[in-house]
């Protein structure tokens, strides 16, 4: 097959590259210019997905690319990335959410506005590949595309590609699925691979560049959940539900963050069993496993990448919403977060936090 392969520049895409054309396929590497910026990034440096280093990524990339034997390509995505993550991720914190950027990066950017770039610059390719740790399957009894756990659990990147269409399922190929990060690794260094070593990185933006997002930021109260005001807190975008340091407020007990109400521009603090939730509501599900959902379920719910995901029974609702109510309580339920929703390794569906039932 003709295959364009999004190339990062780290390990993961890589190694995805040299796997699919040891495969036999036809191999385009394609990275994303989202930078704009003039600041010269350091070489070696740890790189977020956005700020300068962008430039030393796409390099890695061309080098890779050169050494594999592959057309590589630069598809600059600067005004999209600002529109569509920047923005949507400022406005989110602005709100008192807590967005998720990556989540939206991979549905509306990298196997969207990429993927529709890449056709206009005449690259001609029947599937689309990333170096993801997930998998993806094709169900015939039901015709429709599955995304799957990663065979590295502690690796798994599905939660992340949650808001993908069936349309773009049908284009994905994830050729690190089945292998472990580890393995991963080891096969850089037999492809002698110049970032076999290379350290990695998911952060959204370098150390420093979230400032860029952060401006216009209003003080304002800090409660707790009496509604006494206890202290100031330096803009409700530099917190979130379940945040404890930097709240600079003397207690004799840890606070924690509970609520922030942005119209009332204040934050609602409290103890941390104050931060336990059971139940939610999620709203505009992607559904992907099942067209929809016809009656209440149990599976288990991810409320974020790093939460270990847990039992819940899980109710349809109108309008493309559900509620989920967890067996135990859960820490951090933060509105604007992604949960997902899976049964064993396959994902059902997954949608965006609207708002909790406090205990």
């Amino acid at each position: 097959m003709k295959i364009a392969l999004a190339m990062s520049g780290g390990v993961d895409s890589s190694v995805a590259a040299a796997l699919l054309k040891f495969e036999g396929h036809e191999v385009a590497g394609v990275t994303m210019k989202i930078w704009a910026g003039d600041e010269q990034a350091a070489a070696g440096k740890r790189h977020g997905c956005f700020g300068p280093g962008d430039r030393e990524e796409i390099a890695d990339a061309q080098s890779v690319a050169s050494k594999l034997g592959i057309p590589h390509h630069v598809i600059d995505l600067t005004k999209e990335y600002r529109r569509e993550v920047l923005d949507y991720f400022c406005e989110g914190y602005k709100a008192g959410l807590t967005p998720n950027p990556c989540v939206r990066c991979n549905q509306q950017i990298k196997f969207g506005m990429l993927i529709e770039k890449t056709r206009g610059a005449g690259i001609v390719f029947d599937k689309f590949a990333t170096g993801h740790y997930a998998r993806v399957e094709h169900d015939k009894s039901e015709d429709r595309f599955l995304l799957k756990k990663a065979r590295d659990l502690k690796k798994d990147q599905s939660y992340f590609l949650s808001a993908l269409t069936q349309g773009q399922l049908a284009l994905a190929i994830f050729p690190l699925g089945e292998y472990t990060k580890d393995e991963v690794r080891k096969m850089a260094g037999d492809f002698k691979l110049d970032v076999a070593e290379k350290p990695e990185s998911q952060d959204f933006a370098e150390s420093g560049y979230l400032s860029l997002f952060t401006a216009e930021a209003r003080t304002g109260p800090v409660m707790d959940t009496s509604g006494n005001v206890i202290g100031q807190h330096r803009g409700i975008q530099f917190y979130t539900i379940g945040q404890r340091k930097g709240l600079r407020i003397a207690s004799e007990k840890p606070l924690y963050v509970v609520a922030i109400e942005a119209e009332q521009n204040a934050v609602i603090v409290g103890e941390q069993r104050e931060v336990y939730c059971s139940e939610f509501y999620v709203s505009g599900l992607n559904w992907i496993a099942v067209k929809q959902l016809m009656g209440p379920v149990v599976l288990r719910v991810r409320i974020r990448y790093a939460h270990k995901e847990a039992v819940a029974i899980v109710s349809p609702l109108e309008d493309n919403r559900v509620k989920v109510r967890f067996e135990e309580p859960q820490m951090a339920i933060a509105p604007g977060q992604t949960a997902v929703l899976y049964d064993g390794d396959v994902m059902v569906g997954g949608g965006t936090i609207e708002k909790m039932v406090r205990l």
